[in-house]
This record gives C-alpha cells, sequence and structure tokens, in this order.
C-alpha cells in the first residue's frame, strides 16, 4: 500500500492517473459484486478491501496558511480575485461565499471552476475578462496543459495558464474514460462516463454536495467536510451504474427504464449550494442524462408500456403533490421555485413514483 500511495501522490503522472482510475474501477466492481453476492464467504473480507481502497484513495487534506492575508497580497491575479468576490450578479448564482484560494494557480482554476455554474452566456463574458486580467500581469491561455477528466468525448472546459502564472486549465478526454478500463471499453457508455468523471470532479472541487436520498435523506451534504459521505455516494453511484449495466444485458425495457431513473437520480443528486442554473455548463451536462432517460422512456412505450415521465420544475406550490421528501434552501433561484429536479416523476403501468426536487423557501 505504501508504494501505491507514493505513485497516487505524484503530480502531473500518467502512470499515477492510470492506476487512480485502475483502483476506481476496481472498488466500482467490488461495490457491484458484494451487492450481488452478500451471502459470499469473502463478503467481509471484501469490506476490509473496500476499505482500504477508499483509504488510498481519499484526497490529500487541503494545507492550511496562517499567513493567508500576506499569501493574498502577494497574488498577481487579486485585482480578478476582488473583481470577481465583488460582482452582484455572480452573487446570485454562486450564493455569497468569497474565493478562497492563496495561490495564483489555485485562484485561477476555482474561478473558471465556478463560472461553470453560472449561465453560459454570463460565463463566456467572464471567462474573456479573466483571460485580459491575466495578459495585464504577464499570463497567456494556454491549452496544452489540461487535467482530464474521463468522459465520452474529448472538450477543453477552459485553458491553463502560461507566462508569470502557470496552470492547469481543465478538458474532458474520452482517453482517459478508456484508461478507467470501463466495461467492454466502450467510451460511448454515458453511465460509465458521468460515474467517472464523478469520481475525478470530486478529486478537485471542494464545492460540491450531494443530495441523495439513499445515503442520506434530510440534508444537501458537504463531500469535502463529510469524507464518509463522499465514499457512500460514490458507492451508490457505483451501484446504479452496475444496475445499469445489467440491464441492457437483459434488454429488458422496463428494467432499462427503472435503472436509468435511479442513475438519473445519483447524476442530479451531485449538486453545488445554491445549485447550479439550468443552462450553466454543468447544467446542461447533467442533462444529458435526461435525454438518454427519455430515450429509454421512448422505447419502453414502444415496447407497449404505460409510461409517463415528468422533470419537476415551476412553482414548487404547483408540483409538490408529485414529489416526496424534498429539500429547501433559503438561497439560489426564485424564491418559492423549485431549484433543480433530483429525481423524476414516473408513473409505469399505473404504477406512481414520486420525483425530488430542492427547492427555494418562499421567506
Amino acid at each position: 500500500m505504501q508504494h501505491l500511495r507514493q505513485l497516487l501522490e505524484i503530480e502531473n503522472s500518467e502512470l499515477a492517473r492510470l492506476l487512480r482510475f485502475s483502483l476506481y474501477g476496481l472498488e466500482a466492481t467490488l461495490n457491484h459484486a458484494i451487492t450481488e453476492f452478500p451471502l459470499d464467504p469473502g463478503a467481509k473480507l471484501c469490506d476490509d478491501v473496500l476499505q482500504e481502497l477508499r483509504n488510498l484513495l481519499q484526497p490529500a487534506p487541503l494545507q492550511q496558511n496562517n499567513g493567508w492575508e500576506d499569501m493574498t497580497d502577494d497574488l498577481k491575479l487579486r485585482h480578478l480575485r476582488e473583481t470577481f468576490d465583488s460582482d452582484s450578479e455572480l452573487s446570485y448564482y454562486l450564493g455569497n461565499s468569497q474565493l478562497q484560494s492563496q495561490t495564483d494557480s489555485d485562484l485561477w482554476n476555482e474561478i473558471q471552476r465556478k463560472l461553470l455554474r453560472v449561465p453560459e452566456d454570463l460565463a463566456a463574458s467572464w471567462r474573456s475578462r479573466t483571460l485580459n486580467m491575466a495578459q495585464e500581469v504577464g499570463a497567456i491561455a494556454d491549452n496544452s496543459n489540461l487535467y482530464q477528466l474521463p468522459f465520452i468525448r474529448n472538450e477543453i472546459i477552459y485553458p491553463g495558464l502560461s507566462g508569470t502564472v502557470e496552470t492547469q486549465g481543465l478538458s474532458l478526454s474520452q482517453q482517459a474514460l478508456l484508461n478507467s478500463q470501463i466495461p467492454q471499453g466502450n467510451t460511448s457508455n454515458l453511465p460509465a462516463g458521468f460515474l467517472y468523471l464523478y469520481i475525478k470532479f470530486i478529486e478537485i472541487e471542494p464545492d460540491l454536495h450531494h443530495a441523495l436520498k439513499s445515503v442520506f435523506s434530510f440534508d444537501i451534504i458537504s463531500l469535502h467536510s463529510k469524507p464518509e459521505q463522499r465514499h457512500q455516494y460514490i458507492e451508490a453511484l457505483s451501484d446504479r451504474f452496475g444496475r445499469t449495466q445489467k440491464a441492457d444485458e437483459n434488454a429488458d425495457p422496463l428494467s432499462i427504464l427503472r435503472a436509468w431513473i435511479d442513475m438519473d437520480e445519483a447524476i442530479h443528486s451531485l449538486v453545488f449550494v445554491p445549485p447550479s442554473e439550468r443552462y450553466s455548463w454543468w447544467g446542461k451536462l447533467q442533462h444529458e442524462s435526461r435525454r438518454i432517460l427519455k430515450k429509454v422512456t421512448d422505447e419502453a412505450i414502444n415496447a407497449g408500456n404505460e409510461v409517463r415521465i415528468r422533470q419537476l420544475s415551476g412553482l414548487y406550490a404547483d408540483i409538490c403533490a408529485l414529489s416526496k421528501d424534498d429539500l429547501q434552501l433559503d438561497c439560489g433561484g426564485i424564491p418559492g421555485e423549485v431549484l433543480t429536479c433530483l429525481r423524476v416523476y414516473a408513473r409505469i403501468n399505473q404504477e406512481e413514483s414520486p420525483g425530488r426536487v430542492i427547492f427555494r423557501s418562499s421567506r
């Protein structure tokens, strides 16, 4: 284990990334297997192996610096920081929390990741401003040095910087997904894409929360401050991924539909506080799951089933009869409206399944 950890901690190492993806794949496989064979004589030992894997894969804690104010005074991008923090339109979508980064490199990435949560036109405008401010201090956009997130397509999410500020940008990478050793090497597999993308994004984004009912019913939980919740959320996501794979193998339209409803819930339950705007980069990414859900719904209907799926939105008072165990926030969006639909409402052959939402309190 010692050498595994040492390799995992090497920065900018393709071998370290390959090892991490492989270990996540092993963790997902064992989670699925132990669900399938709970009475297996190796089940207890398998639990211990899973715990060792979780400890090994747990991100290192962020380093605290008592000289935080002195470090921020030395930032080349200090003006960018101040301008970003004081923008009231951004605060509407992101809440009132201030930027926390202590270095120019971290600050660039923190700002760019926050822009993934606001409407795309606002994000595009602000991304242009960030590049202009970076150029003012001698840094330029650099698309050659990118941290790769595994997914079903290639996409530069935002550039890094070179010059007076050196830092990585962020991208989606089909090759990184292939290196994750997904079942059958199927790089068009959207559930696998979301599984491995989320696992990696959770590592680099301390603002992420989860609202998955099967893990914790009563609140929206920070994955950064609650590592046990992080592990449980990833386990649940991995399990639901396994069920979509099994349903596809059985080729039963209703089994596929029910598995996708559960997978879609897990995908949409990875949230920010306040939740990302619907037409943000993050909102559109998650909506890809809903498009697949519509496709499998149509296939179930074509097979002779009566199916109604509804994404819950609008005024909470208008949809609350179709939802259950909803969560309430006092920030983001418009008071009294749904902020995000965690689980769709479904009626399948007269059997109803309530949806679940996060809504803004009307106060």
